[in-house]
């Protein structure tokens, strides 16, 4: 069987291919020239150049792929640019679902995220079957994944067999850029976490959701979304695990919400007119940590068989992988 893989270079991206390979499945990736593939091509992987904002780049890259996993994404907390995230998150998503219904691709995974569901109030956890409210997103990434997810829907609904995936906060080896969870630990490990906001995730080993696609595939059931997650925890919960596990100190300060978000309003102001750089404290990640963003994961393990490590072991290899690549500043 041979698949296409979008988005392989990316974190969770990379682990998808990784595993695909491992169950000896034949792997194909559109990726974009110039991005580092070294990596990819250790693994074996029949690299395609392209963009998902090219239908006909899509097209050579789908034609003969029995299924396609859909992960480019552009994820950023901040933009200067939304109208480049919402083309890639939304145009690109909708360019593969057309490709892959002309070529009769036989199964599609698509990767969207907890981000298009409503936090609970109270830390409530929620499920695939909670409201979903545009309105309520904080930040271009999860508004234009929510209307990626629209898209996605239309083409289920012309006969394109799509299973969703909604990972919540992946953690693990490989975070390349480093994802937002990922600069939480090359932050603490560098020293430069002396406070933290009352907040809350949904962490998993990244390595648990790349098999959740697979498992998706294979068990998902069409038009149906799960959320591949584990361990609903506080940040200071998280910033204590990071503690035992490297023998530093947490954080013992917690910054109040509202003077913190005032800074950031700030702070991102500044970056807009003066710097034009990414801002040192992103307004939507302040006003993610409004909620704490616990989820039921219970459907992709009942029906999905998904597993359930340890999140500390995947803390664990982040830490041995930032550290032996250079992440952390001594």
């Amino acid at each position: 069987m041979r698949v296409l893989v979008t988005g392989a270079t990316g974190f969770i991206g990379f682990h998808v291919s990784r595993t695909l390979i491992k169950k000896g499945i034949e792997v194909r990736a559109l990726v974009r020239d110039g991005h580092a593939l070294a990596d990819l091509d250790e693994l074996g992987v029949q690299m395609v150049t392209g963009d998902i904002r090219n239908y006909e780049s899509i097209c050579r890259a789908i034609e003969g792929c029995d299924q396609v996993y859909h992960l480019a994404a552009d994820y950023r907390l901040w933009v200067p640019d939304p109208d480049t995230m919402y083309d890639i998150n939304v145009q690109g998503t909708k360019n593969i679902m057309k490709a892959a219904l002309k070529y009769g691709v036989g199964k599609v995974v698509y990767t969207s995220t907890v981000g298009v569901m409503t936090p609970g109030s109270n830390g409530y956890p929620v499920n695939e079957e909670s409201p979903s409210d545009e309105k309520t997103m904080a930040g271009h990434y999860k508004k234009s994944k929510f209307l990626a997810e629209k898209e996605v829907y239309q083409y289920i609904g012309k006969g394109l067999p799509v299973i969703i995936v909604n990972p919540s906060t992946p953690v693990g080896a490989m975070d390349r850029k480093p994802t937002p969870t990922g600069k939480i630990i090359v932050d603490f490990l560098s020293g430069k976490m002396p406070a933290y906001l009352d907040t809350g995730l949904n962490i998993v080993d990244v390595e648990d959701v790349s098999t959740g696609h697979l498992l998706a595939a294979e068990h998902g059931r069409i038009g149906q979304r799960y959320i591949l997650g584990n361990r609903n925890v506080s940040l200071k919960e998280f910033l204590h695990t990071l503690a035992r596990l490297t023998g530093k100190k947490p954080p013992k300060i917690r910054l109040p919400y509202f003077p913190v978000l005032i800074a950031a309003c700030v702070d991102e102001a500044m970056s807009k007119l003066v710097s034009h750089r990414q801002p040192r404290i992103p307004l939507t990640g302040v006003r993610m940590a409004r909620n704490h963003m616990y989820f039921d994961c219970s459907k992709a393990v009942n029906e999905l068989h998904m597993p359930q490590s340890p999140i500390e072991g995947a803390v664990e290899k982040a830490v041995s992988w930032f550290t032996e690549k250079g992440y952390v500043e001594n």
